[in-house]
């Protein structure tokens, strides 16, 4: 771990010879696939080359080579068969997105970020006792891709395509069993979780906040106890990703009350492992730049544009909001992942998640973008006959008496025959649509059905006037990952 602390430190001393050279084994490595030959590979040597030919790639873009690559065929985006493909939600076009996960993405990245984590948080505190117990992460399913011609890949959750292919020495320090980790009914699995790993000695906890909550008040209802210290009396970390930790962070203080618990974020997805929480009075996250990920950058003033000017890690600023661009070990190409981030640092290079480049909530890891809820207000808005004039939708978070849900407010032109009928629809729609926010609906678990609230005429018109932003360039804006503007309209409304 202290040699792998020296590399980090080599990278952090020269990120722009380390991303030149992880772009030039990117390129040599992908230059005989049918992706490399398209764009000439074998003839870049420099990033500029590079930026002037190869084009800026959404997932509808990349999606006819992936739908070939899950149907089996070889060395189309990267070399060999890919037999793994992380699953994660949909676009305008897909319910699900299908990300390629080689095995260089597997080793190279997302096993080299955890073993970094590790590494970066034993360097913190010397002093832990994490390797005298096991680590509890909650992960996500598998399941066979029937497309693939000879049967031999699969698809699922990234967390689950970690898990299955652990080496054995980190299998041995994991819990629960490789088997109830990747159970795909998610009441059976938190049952049986919770009554595999009551007698373990659980020193870190990894995983998405939400699923891990409800495993530790089930763990607290089957055993009776006060707190999670009194079931795991050694737990000291929780490593956590995917959504903001902030609404979060009193209730896993409620259930694990002690200053000594430590929670380190990171940045990770289906596509790549892009950064840790390197230091313990900070929350913002190192760039990780020698993990087969070369990164670029678009200013999200750019984006509109139909030529956006494209920046490379040297010509980032502190403080603006860029929307992240990736070329990766797995065969993604200027792959606009969809994130915006900021740079709190350049010496080293350090980030926080800024939001997305699309209106969305991702509160508990549905990943719901604007696409969705507007495909879902037009079809229940279709069978209950009714027309809106405006709307805006955010989580409800958990609360100590509440569940989590999202809350809507709309305005409509023409209100709905039936109201709960107009809900129950919003609803279906968005498990039709979206299979993270379908799996987060399963059995109203981690989320349950939508509140909707229908405001009188001229509601928005008010309350955007109220905020001094009425006019053609301000819009209502549909989704929100806070609750801000839900708490002020309905606030607004009560007066």
């Amino acid at each position: 771990m202290k040699k792998r602390i020296q590399e980090v430190e080599h990278f952090m001393n020269n990120p722009h010879d380390v991303q030149q050279q992880v772009l030039q084994n990117l390129l040599d490595t992908a230059k005989s696939t049918e992706w490399g030959q398209k764009w000439g590979y074998a003839e870049l040597q420099k990033s500029s080359a590079f930026q002037e030919r190869v084009p800026i790639s959404t997932y509808e873009q990349l999606k006819p080579y992936i739908d070939r690559m899950m149907r089996g065929e070889q060395n189309i985006l990267w070399p060999g068969k890919i037999d793994w493909f992380a699953k994660s939600s949909g676009t305008t076009s897909s319910r699900s997105k299908f990300i390629p996960v080689s095995p260089e993405a597997l080793e190279d990245c997302h096993y080299k970020g955890g073993k970094d984590l590790i590494s970066i948080y034993v360097n913190n505190f010397p002093e832990t006792k994490i390797f005298t117990g096991k680590n509890l992460a909650i992960g996500g399913s598998l399941q066979v891709n029937e497309q693939d011609s000879d049967g031999s890949s699969k698809y699922g959750d990234i967390s689950a395509i970690i898990m299955r292919n652990l080496p054995f020495w980190a299998q041995m320090v994991r819990s629960p069993s490789l088997e109830v980790a990747l159970l795909s009914e998610w009441d059976e699995k938190l049952e049986r979780m919770a009554n595999e790993t009551i007698n373990d000695n659980i020193t870190n906890l990894s995983g998405v906040p939400t699923w891990t909550l409800l495993l530790m008040e089930r763990i607290l209802e089957i055993t009776g106890k006060q707190n999670m210290l009194e079931v795991w009396p050694n737990l000291e970390v929780f490593t956590h990703g995917a959504v903001s930790f902030t609404p979060y962070e009193q209730l896993f203080k409620k259930l694990i009350p002690t200053d000594t618990m430590y929670y380190q974020e990171v940045y990770n997805a289906s596509e790549g492992f892009f950064g840790i929480q390197d230091q313990t009075h900070s929350k913002e996250m190192l760039l990780m730049l020698d993990y087969g990920v070369y990164y670029e950058f678009i200013e999200t003033s750019e984006l509109e544009k139909e030529n956006p000017k494209v920046l490379t890690l040297d010509q980032v600023q502190l403080g603006k909001n860029y929307a992240l661009i990736i070329s990766t070990n797995g065969g993604l190409w200027r792959y606009n992942i969809g994130d915006t981030v900021k740079f709190t640092s350049l010496n080293p290079y350090r980030i926080i998640i800024s939001g997305r480049t699309k209106h969305f909530i991702n509160a508990f890891g549905e990943e719901v973008v604007i696409e969705n809820a507007e495909q879902a207000i037009a079809e229940a808005c279709r069978q209950t006959n009714a027309e809106i004039d405006n709307f805006t939708a955010a989580p409800r978070y958990f609360g100590e008496k509440s569940k989590a849900s999202h809350e809507w407010i709309i305005e409509f032109v023409h209100p709905p025959q039936d109201k709960d009928r107009f809900a129950q629809v919003l609803d279906e729609t968005l498990r039709k649509i979206n299979s993270d926010y379908d799996a987060k609906r399963f059995k109203d678990m981690a989320l349950q059905p939508p509140i909707v609230h229908h405001a009188p005429k001229g509601t928005f018109y008010r309350w955007m006037e109220k905020r001094g932003k009425l006019g053609g360039q301000n819009k209502v804006p549909r989704l929100s990952n806070t609750r801000e503007h839900v708490e002020d309209i309905l606030a607004m409304l009560n007066t």
